[in-house]
């Protein structure tokens, strides 16, 4: 069992592959929130959050809020159909080694989906929190 980063923590800095093949820094979004979710195309709870999520992604401001999903899914183009089926058109980011991953080591995912909010500076204010109480966190 690995640390988990805790409520007051500043986010990881991770660079990752992303669905477009370009390399993306975790912490690169200062200045907005940040809700990064943890997920996998084979995690059932995950893609019902994926819905949840797009949802989101629509209602708020991409100046106030970006939202960065990282799967753990070993097989990249099962990562990708899912993206595509879900329709997800935030960033997303893939470290392909399951729960061996980087990623989800530095930020202590023991569990999918998890989701971390991190506020305008990029420190942490929320663990897995629902989308109504992302509304509420954002709202300055």
């Amino acid at each position: 069992m690995n640390a988990q980063i805790k409520v007051g923590d500043t986010i990881p800095s991770i660079t990752l592959k992303s669905n477009s093949n370009s390399d993306v820094n975790t912490s690169s979004f200062k200045g907005k929130y940040v809700l990064v979710d943890f997920w996998a195309s084979w995690c059932a709870p995950c893609r019902l959050g994926n819905k949840k999520l797009v949802k989101l992604h629509n209602e708020v401001s991409p100046d106030k809020m970006e939202i960065i999903g990282i799967s753990i899914d070993i097989d990249a183009n099962k990562w990708l159909k899912a993206i595509e089926k879900d329709k997800i058109k935030f960033t997303q980011l893939i470290d392909p080694k399951g729960f061996d991953a980087n990623a989800a080591l530095v930020f202590g995912v023991d569990e999918l989906p998890s989701k971390y909010l991190f506020n305008r500076e990029g420190v942490l204010i929320a663990k897995n929190p629902t989308e109504e109480e992302i509304i509420k966190l954002i709202k300055d």
